[in-house]
């Protein structure tokens, strides 16, 4: 019998394979030459968010109170610090890492199992790193965009990223069926409704949601790889999409089934606020 990893990783491997030979439709994008597939799938996860995962999260943000809500946030952040610091010195930044390995032993303790953020209270900033980020700082392409069904917007580099992501996730791998599945949905609940402010942005800001989606995400992950400062070679690559500075793709690193709801966007954060 499969692991869940497994059948997970499997699945992505499918859902990508299917991507690339179906995505008959182009826009003359190279960075979206699959672009038919993908609308379909962006305008499937739109549906789903709609229709499920967003009136769920908008009663969970009426009925729980902010202090709840952002403990309910720092716990899960926690999680991933453990795995932001070893994408950290994965890429080199050993300093970086050690600091995330210091905001879990500090908010797994003094900080009850990291539902308080002391860490940041003392001076240890918060990062965003991920596999996917990881892969690009070695020099591995980004590949073409494709947009998950239920993951949403990614590229190949990222997907290749997101399946290490989910096979080193404890929520998703907790071996108490009952309670992964609580700790899942709870998780992707609350990362929604950390999101509703930005969709009324995002709706008056774009005549293409699509379109708007793809370049900001794109847009972000350049970013996220270089630290915020992408070569300007790169930036000014007439190939790439179009600069959207207002707006940006939220990723959760570590929290790859966390966003099972549709490319989920959010006004742009200081990483240290953000995943």
């Amino acid at each position: 019998m499969q692991t869940s990893s497994a059948a997970k990783t499997k699945l992505l491997v499918l859902i990508v394979a299917a991507g690339l030979l179906g995505g008959c439709a182009t826009s003359g994008n190279p960075k979206d030459p699959v672009e038919g597939f993908n609308r379909a799938m962006f305008a499937f996860n739109e549906g789903l968010d709609k229709v499920i995962i967003k009136p769920v999260a908008t009663g969970y943000d009426a009925v729980l109170p902010a202090p709840v809500q952002t403990g309910v946030t720092n716990f899960f952040g926690n999680i991933a610090d453990l795995f932001i610091g070893i994408n950290n010195v994965l890429q080199g930044k050993v300093a970086a890492g050690f600091g995330d390995f210091g905001r879990v032993a500090i908010n797994t303790t003094v900080g009850i199992l990291g539902v308080i953020d002391v860490a940041t209270d003392v001076g240890l900033e918060k990062h965003e790193e991920d596999f996917g980020q990881t892969f690009g700082r070695w020099g591995a392409g980004s590949g073409a965009y494709i947009v998950l069904p239920l993951f949403g917007s990614r590229d190949v580099r990222d997907t290749a990223g997101l399946v290490l992501d989910v096979a080193a996730d404890p929520v998703a791998n907790h071996g108490h069926v009952p309670t992964r599945n609580t700790a899942l949905a709870l998780r992707l609940v609350n990362d929604r409704a950390n999101l509703l402010p930005a969709d009324k942005v995002i709706e008056e800001a774009s005549l293409d949601k699509y379109s708007y989606v793809r370049d900001a995400y794109l847009q972000r992950r350049r970013s996220l790889i270089y630290d915020g400062n992408a070569p300007r070679e790169l930036e000014l690559d007439s190939d790439l999409p179009e600069q959207h500075p207002v707006v940006a793709i939220k990723e959760s690193p570590a929290h790859a089934e966390a966003a099972m709801t549709a490319p989920v966007i959010v006004a742009q954060q200081n990483p240290a606020q953000a995943e």
